[in-house]
């Protein structure tokens, strides 16, 4: 399944306690739906949800769905397991991963593929490892800036260590990972600047919280038309072994990642 996700660029958040987000979510463009149990539902709301998350993924979607689980400390946590087990999504979701052995534990009791999210300084530290255990990486870049102890004011600078600590850990165990969410939902020229900022560190999408955010998302992760005619060039040209291609050398590794381009873009 984790082939599937290399081609998401949008991962929509929503509450599984919203009834009309999760139907707007439906007739959205968005590539993956995340119904979540953790941080955007209220205690009170959290057994209505869980109840709401698994039914809804008995319906028909256009995209595959997700149900974000509370995490391993809380107490709904066991729940939440038992509830996704039995249900019909396609992915669960694992907040403040800290471990390999909590990572495998989860996947196996819930008998899924487990997108992981990387919130804290130990999860960083242990990325490499959960990575091996995930079906994808998900930077939770909102805990980990608390984590860190980062200033509000202080944008994604003093993030990029850890977003390339992230990106290194997927890469290395070839699974996908996302970018974290942007938290200001009516600023779509952030957004897409921020998108963008991803796309160059090497993520594959991005978690987004509003529906208005996925146009420019999608945009921004979808190869451009003339890096598509780039790569369907170069694979068609070449020859094998280091050659030239326009004005620069390539080799077998530049076809591979032509390729890949291609078919982000949907032509292989």
């Amino acid at each position: 399944m984790s082939s599937d996700l290399f081609a998401v660029r949008s991962a929509l958040f929503l509450p599984a306690s919203n009834p009309r987000a999760i139907e707007r979510a439906r007739a959205s463009a968005a590539d993956l739906v995340i119904l979540d149990l953790e941080d955007a539902v209220k205690p009170a709301d959290k057994d209505a949800a869980r109840d709401a998350a698994a039914e809804a993924v008995g319906d028909d979607w256009p995209m595959p769905v997700a149900i974000r689980i509370n995490g391993s400390g809380s107490e709904w946590h066991s729940l939440d397991i038992d509830a996704v087990a039995r249900s019909r999504c396609a992915f669960a979701v694992l907040p403040r991963a800290a471990s390999a052995h909590l990572v495998r534990e989860v996947r196996e009791a819930i008998a899924k593929p487990l997108l992981t999210m990387i919130e804290t300084a130990v999860g960083v530290l242990a990325a490499a490892e959960i990575a091996k255990e995930s079906a994808a990486l998900i930077a939770g870049t909102n805990d980990l800036s608390a984590d860190l102890r980062l200033p509000a004011t202080g944008g994604r600078a003093a993030l990029q260590t850890a977003l390339q600590m992230i990106v290194l850990a997927a890469r290395a165990a070839d699974i996908p990972v996302f970018d974290g969410v942007f938290n200001r939902f009516t600023d779509l020229e952030g957004l897409a600047a921020e998108c963008e900022e991803g796309r160059r560190l090497g993520f594959d999408g991005k978690s987004l919280i509003h529906p208005d955010q996925i146009e420019p998302c999608n945009r921004a992760f979808a190869p451009a038309a003339e890096e598509v005619e780039r790569a369907r060039q170069l694979v068609e040209r070449f020859g094998g072994g280091a050659e030239r291609f326009r004005d620069e050398m390539i080799e077998r590794m530049h076809v591979e990642a032509a390729r890949r381009l291609l078919v982000r873009a949907g032509e292989a």
